[in-house]
């Protein structure tokens, strides 16, 4: 795996973890936002040390593209005290209901001190944070109701802080995504790599998609199977990961003169299909129970 996403560390990132730092005094509460097929892998360490001593609420965004039953199993590995873990889908608006709720029960008893001191209807602050392309300012524009903050699908759009207020009793302040200076566990930034929170364009995307056949192949080869119309998965024995995506390809007709397969647009085409659910609901994270 390329360098140069396993020490990713661009500027404006570095500058973020300090506005986080900063900001997280005017916050009641903090709204971390982790994408459901990765839950473990989208959830970062430096925000989790930042924002250990206030009171949580996990969502886990995009739902709607994983793995049913995975998810179910991180959102109540993740429920605890202090913390509260929801599935949500910024899109259809699936679990969105839930957050006022759920923020309001986190912070019960800091707003049953605010009423004591007759400060009636205050709004519930809560600071956004996510790594890059989790679908933060998606979820905003949700709760508001019009498209307050920016939206792009790729990683690094939201460059600054920003409070909007919504129309169910909270404000929220919306940091910029942010990962972490160094990925000690390969497969976390592998999967950042290929859900995207990463800018596919400092990547080698047959290398990613190469890995993603892998990983197909590993867990949901039914899936993998049905979507490329294979007769049977190759074991690794038979076809090492590469030769896998090779074959995908060759399935697709994607050749180029001389009858060699194109390789690129194979890559291009699977790690995409697999962004959209095109493949299945799929869960690149287990939960160990």
């Amino acid at each position: 795996m390329p360098s140069q996403f396993i020490q990713w560390f661009p500027g404006h990132m570095a500058k973020t973890r300090r506005l986080i730092t900063e900001n997280l005094k005017n916050a009641d509460a903090v709204i971390e936002i982790l994408d459901a097929r990765i839950p473990y892998s989208s959830r970062n360490p430096e925000i989790s040390r930042i924002c250990e001593n206030k009171p949580s609420l996990l969502l886990l965004n995009k739902s709607s593209l994983a793995d049913p039953q995975v998810t179910a199993l991180w959102s109540d590995k993740y429920t605890n005290e202090h913390t509260v873990c929801i599935e949500t889908d910024c899109i259809s608006g699936y679990g969105i209901s839930k957050i006022a709720p759920a923020l309001k029960e986190l912070c019960k008893e800091k707003l049953e001190r605010y009423e004591s001191k007759g400060m009636h209807g205050r709004p519930i602050k809560a600071m956004v944070v996510g790594i890059p392309n989790v679908g933060k300012s998606s979820l905003i524009n949700k709760l508001c109701g019009s498209k307050k903050a920016k939206v792009e699908n790729r990683p690094g759009v939201t460059l600054d802080k920003q409070w909007v207020t919504t129309s169910i009793g909270i404000q929220l302040l919306d940091m910029p995504g942010v990962l972490w200076p160094k990925f000690d566990e390969r497969r976390v930034g592998e999967n950042l790599a290929i859900t995207g929170a990463i800018k596919d364009d400092v990547l080698d995307i047959e290398e990613i998609a190469a890995i993603l056949c892998g990983r197909l192949r590993e867990v949901y080869p039914d899936l993998l199977m049905q979507r490329y119309k294979l007769e049977a998965v190759p074991s690794k024995e038979e076809l090492n990961d590469y030769e896998l995506l090779e074959l995908i390809g060759k399935k697709r007709g994607f050749l180029v003169s001389g009858g060699e397969i194109n390789t690129e647009r194979t890559a291009n085409m699977l790690v995409d299909e697999f962004r959209a659910a095109k493949i299945g609901k799929i869960s690149l994270d287990v939960c160990e129970e």
